[in-house]
């Protein structure tokens, strides 16, 4: 039976009475992430249609997830919140902390050893304030919270990007910053911009080589990293039903990808099978019972154009198998001749040193079975693999299984690395070198969604491309990364010819889920009497102070940084080791913009000291600003913030006195949680004002007494030599965002209120 399933039910009951009421204040048929998004008003029934792209709304998600690095901070936030129990359904998943280096067991235990403070924290925590647990080992978050708590036409929120992979299931599931979790946990309604829409229609059927991750690889190509932002992506058309749930949730997954604040899929007979499959039946026989309203209107489908803001169409019958990347995940290649080009004349490494395949994005059954279906040809066929394979399983359920029908033995067979069913080299959680930085220049296939540079492994030098698990198993194979297994042949160790037959799998396990212990611990009833301790002497974990508000008056200010080219939340707050730091605000704020290339001098992590003229660290140097009381400004080019939802890329410059950050544009979730944290996220009026502004130049607000909604505000530059320069920017904060900035974040304002 499914978790919450009598909140399910309720959302059901409410549904079709909030569509039909919805649907006759707009005046049209609907999409179905109209329907979800209008269903799950605040407010209760519709009575207004919000217009896409600007109006700001408040919604009543069904539920949270957690992931154990951005739990941390969540939890040390709602720790001050005064609450005594979450107000909506909130799960905590141990996924992040895990390193991938030997192998399950030992790195495991590894885990366990090493970040048993953390765990022990986020285990009482849960425990304390009605929230349940998912143990270390149990899986990746989102392919648990597939199996486990998404259901069509529901809402979730969850503090990782990927979260967005629930719509898999039909669901609008967006990925936020920990504050915006914090403040459903404390009943608080959750504010979304009404999204744009962009519908994508894939007609025909995938075969052969090609799988889903395909199609989103070939969606990434056509709106890049960022032609998704402030957009629900939907998809539909026959060869959307055709395809398994599963499958629809890796096209999700990495949506993340291209900016989108989520992707979906109408509820079909796939969703109803895997609910099935997955002890969820009731779930299904709910479902069922008000399947039109779970899906868009049929007039939508039929004339996309009419209601949709951009409409894409594929035909997934004559899409190919492709590979993205190198260093970011919208780069598309097909496999073959045009990968072989390409990659002579941009100097990538031909040779292929790992196949890695996994992550929240491709660690289904489906999945590993089509994966192993290529490497149990390599057996059968006399093969030896070239490349070195690694897998991480989605969750424990699905490992259990794999292995109960021989899957990974496969993998085993050819000498695979199968690591702890975690998120490992996904999110830089992979030991692969001793000293990343100054590793070789090489090339890996993986089935992730991200490649940014150094994203796995640490190593700049590391070119990552992006495929299904089975072409990722096919090219581990060749070795080389312009191999095409439709034309071209291997030779084995017998020195004969031979090709690789198409992949196989099953949708779903032929003889069912199975698992012993899928690692879930369920809070107790009244978590009064649990004690949550944090040693004040921690090196991991630390007890939150409030924000003090920045004010209405910045004079002085000095530019911290200004950031050249992509800035991503990883330049911004790295992941990888720095994970350890995950819940202690002080010590993680050591690598803030350290990854960031300074525009003055193309370095990383050396910014000029105003109050010295020397060169030093980032976080030092703002260090020395905030002990003079002096508040810095962080510039930035366009998409600033891309990627990952944590909310430290955020809090690490709040915490060490950056007032403002003024960029070209932002990805959406970055752009809140600087909000959220109290600061000043802006945009420029003028693009080209970027560049007048100068590395030594000092800063002053010249009208933010008088900060409102839609209302620029007009920034002095003061340079060395006595000119100035006044920059108009723009902002997207409504009154009740103003209000955090003046209360000093979200978090200050929800404790007053309380307290009220």
């Amino acid at each position: 039976m499914a978790f919450d399933i009598d909140m399910i039910k309720k959302v059901y009951a409410n549904m079709a009475e909030r569509v039909d009421k919805a649907r006759e204040v707009v005046g049209k048929p609907l999409t179905l992430s109209e329907k979800i998004l209008y269903a799950h008003l605040w407010d209760g029934n519709p009575t207004k249609a919000f217009v896409r792209g600007k109006d700001y709304v408040d919604f009543a998600p069904d539920r949270i997830a957690c992931q154990d690095a951005t739990a941390q901070m969540a939890l040390l936030q709602f720790m001050q919140a005064g609450k005594d129990k979450v107000a909506v359904p909130t799960t905590v998943h141990c996924d992040h902390l895990i390193q991938a280096k030997v192998g399950a067991n030992q790195d495991l235990q590894h885990a366990l050893n090493t970040s048993n403070e953390v765990f022990n924290f986020l285990e009482s925590v849960s425990n304390k304030y009605g929230i349940g647990f998912w143990k270390p080992g149990a899986g990746i978050i989102h392919q648990v919270v597939l199996e486990n708590y998404a259901f069509p036409g529901g809402m979730m929120i969850g503090t990782d990007s990927h979260t967005v992979n629930a719509g898999g299931l039909g669901m609008v599931a967006i990925g936020v910053g920990g504050a915006d979790a914090v403040d459903v946990m404390a009943g608080m309604a959750w504010e979304l911009k009404f999204p744009k829409l962009i519908g994508v229609k894939l007609t025909g059927k995938l075969s052969g080589w090609t799988a889903p991750k395909d199609v989103i690889l070939k969606v990434a190509e056509i709106l890049t990293v960022k032609g998704g932002t402030g957009a629900i992506v939907e998809y539909f058309g026959p060869g959307a039903t055709a395809m398994s749930c599963t499958g629809k949730g890796t096209i999700c997954n990495m949506g993340a990808e291209i900016g989108a604040t989520t992707s979906t899929f109408g509820y079909d007979e796939s969703m109803e099978r895997y609910l099935k499959a997955t002890d969820r039946a009731d779930v299904a026989e709910a479902a069922n019972t008000i399947k039109d309203y779970l899906t868009g209107d049929a007039e939508v489908y039929t004339n996309p154009e009419q209601y949709f803001d951009q409409v894409i169409e594929i035909n997934l019958s004559e899409l190919g198998p492709l590979l993205n990347g190198p260093f970011t995940p919208d780069l598309s290649t097909p496999v073959g001749t045009e990968m072989n080009d390409k990659a002579k004349a941009n100097d990538w490494p031909l040779k292929v040193e790992w196949g890695l395949i996994g992550s929240c994005t491709n660690s289904s059954y489906e999945d590993l079975s089509r994966a192993s279906s290529i490497a149990q040809q390599a057996l059968d066929k006399n093969l030896k693999t070239k490349a070195e394979f690694g897998i991480n399983p989605g969750s424990e359920q699905v490992r259990f299984t794999a292995e109960r029908d021989g899957i990974l033995q496969v993998f085993e067979k050819l000498d695979a690395k199968i690591f702890t069913n975690a998120c490992g080299p996904c999110i830089g959680q992979w030991a692969r070198y001793e000293d990343p930085k100054n590793a070789p220049k090489n090339s890996i296939v993986h089935s992730f969604n991200r490649n940014f540079a150094k994203r796995a492994d640490g190593n700049p030098n590391t070119h990552a491309f992006v495929a299904s698990p089975e072409l990722t198993a096919a090219i581990a194979i060749a070795g080389r990364l312009d191999f095409n297994p439709l034309t071209d042949k291997l030779i084995n160790e017998n020195g004969e010819e031979v090709m690789l037959d198409e992949p196989t799998g099953w949708e779903l396990p032929p003889k069912g889920f199975e698992v012993d212990d899928n690692g879930y611990l369920a809070p107790e009833a009244d978590g009064s009497h649990v004690e949550v301790n944090v040693s004040p002497d921690s090196e991991r974990l630390q007890l939150l102070t409030p924000f003090e508000p920045i004010g209405d008056t910045i004079k002085g200010a000095k530019l911290l940084i200004k950031a050249f080219g992509k800035c991503t939340t990883d330049h911004i707050s790295m992941a990888g080791p720095w994970l350890r730091f995950r819940g202690h605000l002080d010590n993680i704020s050591n690598n803030m913009l350290i990854g960031a290339v300074n525009a003055y001098n193309k370095k990383t992590n050396f910014v000029k000291n105003q109050l010295t003229g020397d060169y030093e660290g980032v976080p030092d140097v703002a260090r020395q600003y905030k002990a003079k009381g002096i508040y810095s400004i962080v510039v930035g080019d366009h998409n600033y913030g891309e990627g990952s939802s944590r909310e430290h890329a955020a809090m690490e410059p709040r915490h060490l006195g950056v007032a403002a950050v003024i960029v070209k544009s932002f990805a959406r979730i970055h752009e809140t949680n600087l909000k959220k944290q109290g600061m000043l996220g802006l945009t420029f009026a003028n693009e080209n004002d970027y560049d007048l502004i100068q590395e030594d130049d000092t800063i002053n607000f010249l009208d933010l007494d008088s900060f409102a909604p839609d209302k620029p505000l007009n920034i002095e530059f003061v340079h060395t030599d006595g000119s100035k320069d006044v920059i108009k920017v723009n902002h997207t904060y409504n009154q009740a965002q103003i209000d955090w900035y003046k209360e000093g974040s979200a978090l200050n304002l929800i404790k007053k209120q309380n307290v009220v």
